[in-house]
């Protein structure tokens, strides 16, 4: 166990299953000296989005923009809705997230805190983000089109990008990856991916990682089973080399 009198937790894509990410706190029960993060995609394909953007918002907790938070921001830009991002939404699990509101109105105040969120964030040792970096990018010059979407080129980078960091992501479901079964976390060269595809019917686990103390939590949405695992144990180092590089990152989303 670590010596300090806090732990530093990031919870992957809940993607609205509000009663997955109440059974995953429970288990870890953060105290008030405790900093949690979220790594976005809050929202889409899952039953309760709109209890999870309540829940997250109303709390002390950080949470990150996914790609999913701005798919729906997009929808309204410059004040005016565009129905083709509309359906591209609604289409990526947006349906799910509008009939998870009342009326199927998303309130105002809920698009205004989705605004706010942030697409990164340094912590020093560990750097948060949706999906990850592009390589051939410097960090100055990522943008939420990297740090939201990219996909293969960072998950086959050779080398860590951040040498004397570990970034930390959701976004692709780690079974997705070359050698990783469902529920394992994915390791590559300076990056962790925890999104281990809650919302899918071949994982069904919802992970929480407990960084301070290396250790791993998980629900299952589906089947409702809880287990807590060391990092060690949960992890599957993926073959940078395996990982096929596709030309557009968001043939997925």
């Amino acid at each position: 166990m670590s010596a300090t009198s806090y732990r530093r937790i990031i919870i992957g894509d809940i993607h609205g299953h509000y009663e997955g990410l109440m059974t995953l706190l429970e288990a870890i029960a953060p105290t008030s000296d405790d900093q949690v993060y979220f790594l976005g995609d809050l929202i889409d394909r899952g039953p309760k989005s709109a209890q999870v953007v309540s829940f997250v918002k109303d709390s002390c907790y950080q949470c990150l923009l996914g790609n999913h938070e701005q798919m729906l921001l997009n929808i309204f830009t410059n004040g005016h809705a565009s129905t083709s991002i509309l359906q591209g939404w609604l289409c990526s699990g947006g349906q799910a997230t509008v009939a998870s509101y009342q009326e199927a109105t998303i309130p105002h105040e809920h698009l205004e805190w989705l605004k706010t969120l942030p697409t990164h964030l340094d912590l020093g040792d560990i750097f948060l983000a949706h999906a990850g970096v592009d390589p051939s990018i410097p960090m100055a010059e990522q943008t939420v089109e990297q740090l939201c979407w990219v996909r293969e080129k960072f998950h086959s980078m050779e080398k860590p990008y951040l040498p004397d960091k570990l970034i930390i992501v959701g976004h692709t479901m780690t079974f997705t990856l070359p050698g990783v079964n469902p529920g394992k976390l994915a390791q590559g060269q300076g990056w962790l991916d925890i999104d281990t595809g809650a919302y899918h019917p071949r994982s069904g686990w919802l992970t929480g990682l407990d960084i301070t103390n290396q250790l791993v939590y998980q629900a299952n949405v589906y089947n409702h089973r809880f287990r807590t695992l060391p990092l060690k144990e949960a992890v599957t180092v993926v073959n940078p080399a395996k990982v096929e590089v596709r030309r557009c990152n968001k043939q997925r989303v």
